[in-house]
């Protein structure tokens, strides 16, 4: 005969097994919008793993231009951003899509070219030589993607006086690994961030003719997207990983990823 206290027994058993069942439940997921160059560069490869191990949760990546990345948190897609167009996130900021911005890392824009540089863009600064490209009617190749090499390659158009047409501007659409590609197969100039560039440079012959500017300066900003106006965002998750991004261990992953001895992305914190 089951006696009340049988049936307290098995009502215990019954709880310790739920409570072990959620100890087992699948990791927390954190939807990150990156670049495509932050992609592309390998960056994510390093840091995404560690991240994962420090906090037993699960990493998915968009990689998409800064235009997109934006409006993936516009809309509550993603719990976090890690974009370069610094006037957009402005922008996003105070629509109040995000509740909060960290600068996190930089690299620097350069205009690639053929090595013969028929335009001979590599004689003045950066705005100059986009009108170069222009006026000598040779190839650009753009992303024409609203990412942020995007925007900051019509910028510089704008700081020109505007962009001229001619028939050799060519707009991809894509990311800036397809781009280069694109740009090395027509022989054209293109504005690549130096991360992307140092990944490919040994698939195209095209190289540095304008660089080290302060016009090319390139920030990445992590954003958190505001979890008042999506209640799906995993707000607490999304600040670890941004306090991850701006830790000593996150800096120093940064710091150390090089190729062939150049270092692709510099910490914020660390800036000169």
């Amino acid at each position: 005969m089951r006696t009340a206290s049988h049936f307290l027994l098995l009502a215990l058993i019954g709880g310790l097994a739920a409570s072990c069942g959620n100890e087992a439940r699948e990791p927390q997921l954190l939807r990150v919008a990156v670049t495509t160059s932050t992609q592309d560069s390998g960056l994510l490869e390093v840091l995404v793993p560690a991240f994962e191990q420090e906090c037993d949760c699960r990493v998915d990546v968009i990689a998409a231009g800064t235009g997109r990345a934006l409006k993936l948190g516009e809309r509550g897609d993603v719990d976090v951003l890690l974009v370069h167009a610094r006037d957009a996130e402005d922008a996003f900021m105070a629509a109040g899509y995000g509740v909060r911005r960290e600068d996190v890392m930089y690299n620097e824009f350069v205009l690639l070219g053929p090595p013969a540089d028929p335009a001979q863009v590599s004689r003045g600064g950066p705005t100059a030589a986009l009108q170069e490209v222009a006026s000598s009617q040779h190839p650009f190749v753009s992303r024409g993607d609203d990412s942020g090499t995007h925007k900051r390659e019509l910028a510089l158009w704008r700081q020109g006086g505007g962009r001229p047409d001619w028939n050799g501007y060519l707009e991809t659409g894509r990311g800036m690994g397809a781009t280069l590609i694109i740009a090395d197969e027509v022989r054209g100039y293109v504005l690549s961030d130096r991360g992307t560039y140092l990944r490919f440079r040994k698939k195209i012959d095209l190289v540095p003719l304008v660089q080290d500017s302060d016009e090319l300066r390139n920030p990445y900003g992590a954003i958190v997207v505001n979890p008042a106006r999506h209640p799906r965002v995993a707000r607490d998750l999304a600040d670890r990983f941004v306090d991850f991004l701006l830790s000593p261990v996150a800096r120093r992953m940064i710091r150390e990823l090089r190729i062939d001895g150049q270092q692709l992305f510099f910490s914020w914190a660390e800036r000169a």
